[in-house]
């Protein structure tokens, strides 16, 4: 098994429904996206996925979110836009966008500061409905 892993980044506001303190004042962060992704065979190149694809599929998730109120842009307006919600919405679109070609979203970890980071995954059995 290959574990490809890509880095990028987002700008954006958001603010904490619900949140007792600060945070639930609009802010911004520079946010760090980190996806990593299993593949079980290579091509006849010796690649699982190319990271020049990899990266695309995640910047067109990113440009989404990116220089946007999340508060405003769906899932975002019914779930609070925290750390924890955006990596689990970046695994979720991007499963989608690699459906089909041989690779699996393994984790994706999520920062909105330099020492603050989540990483959101799904077990086998959760994947499977078992």
């Amino acid at each position: 098994m290959y574990e490809i892993v890509i880095r990028t980044r987002f700008s954006a506001a958001h603010s904490l429904r619900g949140y007792p303190g600060d945070c639930a004042r609009p802010h911004g962060h520079n946010w760090a996206v980190e996806v990593a992704v299993r593949c079980p065979e290579l091509d006849d190149l010796g690649i699982g996925i190319d990271f020049k694809k990899l990266r695309r599929l995640t910047d067109v998730a990113a440009s989404e979110l990116d220089h946007r109120d999340l508060n405003t842009i769906a899932p975002f307006d019914a779930i609070n836009p925290t750390s924890e919600n955006i990596a689990s919405y970046f695994f979720r679109n991007l499963s989608e966008r690699l459906a089909g070609r041989g690779v699996t979203i393994s984790r994706v970890t999520v920062s909105e500061a330099q020492d603050s980071e989540v990483t959101y995954w799904e077990d086998e059995a959760v994947r499977s409905g078992a």
